[in-house]
């Protein structure tokens, strides 16, 4: 066995996005690397899995000394799939991203980067999930593979804790980054709105728009404010969505 650690990288933008590419090589300076990914952008998907359909996975030729695999699931089916079929021993840690796009606030919900890493955070292996808030495929990740080296050799120094960390990079040159603060999800939503059109065939279809709608500007605790005074934002998150303030409530009632 190795004595490097054994890191699994996945993603919710597909196999070829830039945003794993950035992120496999700073994985390769700290350990053996495993890169699993869905084989086409699967953002937005959450933590969904496949159960009604077939999951296909190719080895894929790799630039590198790594083992890359192709999945026709979701980010979470490939977390699933790495730890039962692919690897011979559970990962020493579970890097997701580097999502093209913000994670912060609400928007962890949907995630489907952050949901791999959730799963692996069940699964009793310490997660991290990398976003930067740059939606371009042309993005520069230069930044975010500074922070994500410093993140990740923040965790291997540490003893082992079980955790799932939401790692936010501002879009900004690695010069005006002021460092990282560790903070809460900010209180926020998405305000949905749906663009009616029609089909060829007359026939109506529905496009979601909307805007973000942020609630919390200027409390300095949080991950948007962080986010917004430029410094990489890191939230703990967790899969318990026991909201425990309003169970004590509740258990006053009168059935």
């Amino acid at each position: 066995m190795s004595e490097r650690p054994l890191i699994l990288v996945t993603n919710d933008d597909g196999y070829h996005a830039p945003g794993i590419k950035a992120l496999t090589e700073v994985a390769l300076e700290f350990g053996d690397v495993i890169k699993i990914a869905p084989d086409k952008p699967q953002s937005g998907m959450g933590h969904a899995i496949t159960i009604n359909s077939t999951l296909r996975m190719e080895k894929m030729p790799v630039d590198g000394d790594y083992e890359g695999y192709q999945c026709t699931g979701t980010p979470v089916d490939c977390v699933k799939i790495a730890l039962d079929v692919i690897l011979d021993r559970a990962p020493d840690l579970i890097l997701s991203g580097i999502n093209h796009g913000s994670n912060a606030s609400i928007n962890v919900i949907y995630s489907g980067t952050m949901s791999a890493a959730l799963e692996g955070y069940i699964e009793g292996i310490p997660s991290l999930g990398f976003s930067l808030l740059d939606h371009s495929l042309e993005a520069n990740f230069e930044a975010s593979k500074h922070y994500v080296r410093e993140m990740i050799a923040l965790v291997l120094s540490k003893d082992k804790l079980n955790f799932c960390l939401n790692v936010n990079i501002p879009r900004l040159p690695l010069e005006m980054i002021k460092g990282i603060r560790f903070c809460r999800q900010a209180h926020a939503k998405w305000v949905e709105e749906f663009d009616q059109r029609q089909d060829p065939s007359g026939k109506d279809y529905y496009w979601l728009t909307g805007h973000f709608q942020p609630y919390e500007e200027h409390a300095e605790d949080t991950d948007l404010y962080a986010l917004q005074k430029g410094y990489v934002s890191v939230v703990p998150v967790s899969y318990d969505l026991t909201h425990h303030d309003i169970l004590n409530k509740i258990k006053e009632w009168k059935a």
